[in-house]
């Protein structure tokens, strides 16, 4: 009798760790490394490492690359935004 609800249970937690992984969406930079893109590289991420600047959400690779680009944000959201829209053309 317990399994039914502990299987219910886990089912329910699965799919609340979809939808929270959804909600995550991409960021800013179509989910590309913030901190990647500030070195010129093109650093694809899962986006569960994030920082919120200014309102928007920017995604991160790792945890070092989050530390090392909130050294100097704006900074590195100015390089990051400049080698991401010479990408994009």
């Amino acid at each position: 009798m317990t399994r039914v609800p502990f299987m219910s249970a886990l089912a329910a937690a699965l799919m609340l760790g979809a939808a929270g992984a959804a909600l995550a969406g991409t960021g800013e930079f179509d989910g590309l490394c913030a901190e990647g893109l500030a070195l010129g590289q093109q650093v694809k991420t899962d986006c569960s490492i994030t920082e919120t600047i200014d309102g928007k959400t920017y995604c991160f690779g790792n945890e070092t690359a989050r530390m090392l680009f909130m050294k100097h944000p704006e900074a590195n959201l100015a390089k990051a935004q400049e080698f991401y829209a010479s990408k994009k053309q």
